[in-house]
C-alpha cells in the first residue's frame, strides 16, 4: 500500500487510476495505512517548525474544509503523545483554537468514522486525502518560533499584553469597526493606539533588559492583494516598534518584537484590515473588472501608507516629553533586530507596490485619515 502512496503522489502512477484502486481496495488495508501516512507527514512538519494554527491555515486556504479537519485531527494525534506539562503554553492555546481533540475509537476506523462525521463520500474523503498529502510534500521546513511539544513546558522571559489591557483595545476596535461614521471610527481607533502606545512604554520601562527577550510570531496574509496587506501589517508594526519579514509563497508575515507589542500588532492591523475591506467596498468603482482591480490595490497602497504615518505620528506623541526613555525604547528596538537577523540572516527588501489608479489611491489616504486618529 506504500508503494502504491507513493506512486501516485511521485506521479507514476495516473492519478485517478490510483484513487479507483483505492476505493476499491478492502478499506482495512487502505485506510490504517492512509491515517498512519497522514499523521506521520503532519508530525515531521510540526517539528519542523510550523504550528498548528499555520499548518492549518496554509492548507485550508486552498478551499478544501475536509483537508482542513484532516490537519485538526492530525494535531490532536500529534499531541496526545506528550504529556501537557511538555508543551508551550502558545502551541496548547492553538490546538484548543482549532478544536484539535481525539474523537475517534481507532487509528484504523479513523476514515471510516469521518467519513460518516463529516458527511462525506468515501471517494471525496480518499480524494481529498491523497491532495492534502500532495500539499504537505511540498511544504519547507521552516523557523523554529515555538518549542515543538516535548521540549519546553513554557518559555521563560516572555511578558505578554495585560489582559484587561487587550479587552479594552479589542472593545474600542469592535465599536470601530462596527460604526458607520468616520469621525466614530477615527475617536475609538485613536484611542485604542493610545492605550497600546501607553501600555508599551510603561512595560518598557518596568522590565529589566535581562528579564525579556524578544520573539517572533507569524501572522497570515490572505488573499487577494496579499502584497498590499503584507504592507499593512508592516506599517502598524513598525508604529509598535516591531519588524517583520514576509514570505509570500507562504501566505504569512513573521512579525518581531516583544511580545505585549506583538499582541497590539495583531489586534490592530486585524480591525485596520476590516475598517479598510469597509471603505474600500464602499468607494470603489461599479464597472469594469480592470479598473475595479486597479483601484483594490491603489486603494491598500495608499491606506497601508497613510495608517503608517498616523499609526507613527500617535506613538511619537506618546512618547513626547520623555527623552529619558529613548535609550531604553533604542535598546529594545536593537534586540529586536538583532533576533530578526538571526532568524533571517538574508532578506530581500520588497520593492515599491505600483499605483495605477489615482481614485484608488486618493479613497485609500481618505480611508487612512477615517480609521485612525486625532483624540
Amino acid at each position: 500500500m506504500r508503494e502504491t502512496l507513493g506512486g501516485i503522489l511521485g506521479g507514476a502512477v495516473d492519478y485517478e487510476a490510483g484513487l479507483d484502486t483505492l476505493t476499491v481496495a478492502p478499506p482495512g488495508d487502505v485506510d490504517p495505512e492512509l491515517t498512519a501516512v497522514v499523521h506521520q507527514a503532519c508530525g515531521t512538519l510540526l517539528r519542523s517548525g510550523w504550528q498548528p494554527v499555520e499548518l492549518h491555515r496554509v492548507v485550508a486556504r486552498r478551499g478544501d474544509p475536509v483537508q482542513g479537519r484532516l490537519v485538526t485531527d492530525a494535531v490532536a494525534a500529534h499531541l496526545h503523545g506528550f504529556a501537557r506539562d511538555t508543551v508551550d503554553r502558545r502551541w496548547l492555546a492553538q490546538a484548543d483554537e482549532l478544536g484539535a481533540r481525539i474523537w475517534w475509537s481507532a487509528g484504523d476506523a479513523y476514515l471510516r468514522e469521518a467519513s460518516a462525521r463529516w458527511r462525506v463520500d468515501r471517494v471525496t474523503l480518499l480524494d481529498a486525502v491523497l491532495r492534502l498529502m500532495a500539499t504537505l510534500r511540498e511544504l519547507p521546513a521552516i523557523e523554529t518560533l515555538v518549542p515543538p511539544p516535548g521540549t519546553v513546558a513554557a518559555p521563560a522571559g516572555t511578558s505578554p499584553a495585560d489582559p484587561a489591557l487587550l479587552h479594552r483595545v479589542r472593545s474600542l476596535l469592535a465599536k470601530a469597526e462596527a460604526t458607520d461614521y468616520p469621525a466614530e471610527a477615527e475617536a475609538y481607533s485613536a484611542k485604542a493606539q493610545e492605550l497600546i502606545a501607553r501600555h508599551s512604554i510603561a512595560d518598557a520601562v518596568a522590565a529589566r533588559s535581562d528579564e525579556l527577550v524578544p520573539y517572533a510570531r507569524r501572522i497570515g496574509v490572505d488573499h487577494p492583494y496579499e502584497s498590499e496587506k503584507a504592507a499593512l501589517l508592516d506599517a502598524v508594526a513598525r508604529a509598535n516598534r516591531c519588524h517583520t519579514v514576509w514570505s509570500p509563497e507562504l501566505g504569512f508575515s513573521t512579525v518581531f518584537g516583544f511580545d505585549a507589542d506583538l499582541d497590539a500588532v495583531e489586534l490592530l492591523y486585524t480591525s485596520l484590515l476590516v475598517q479598510g475591506d469597509r471603505a474600500m467596498v464602499r468607494a470603489e468603482p461599479r464597472s469594469g473588472k480592470a479598473r475595479l482591480k486597479a483601484f483594490r490595490r491603489s486603494f491598500l497602497v495608499a491606506y497601508a501608507v497613510g495608517v503608517g504615518e498616523r499609526l507613527a505620528a500617535a506613538t511619537a506623541a506618546a512618547v513626547d516629553g520623555t527623552a529619558d526613555l529613548l535609550p531604553v525604547l533604542a535598546s529594545r528596538d536593537t534586540e529586536v533586530r538583532e533576533t530578526m537577523q538571526r532568524v533571517f540572516p538574508a532578506t530581500v527588501r520588497s520593492r515599491g507596490r505600483r499605483v495605477d489608479s489615482l481614485e484608488g489611491w486618493d479613497s485609500g489616504r481618505d480611508a487612512a485619515d477615517g480609521a485612525l486618529f486625532d483624540v
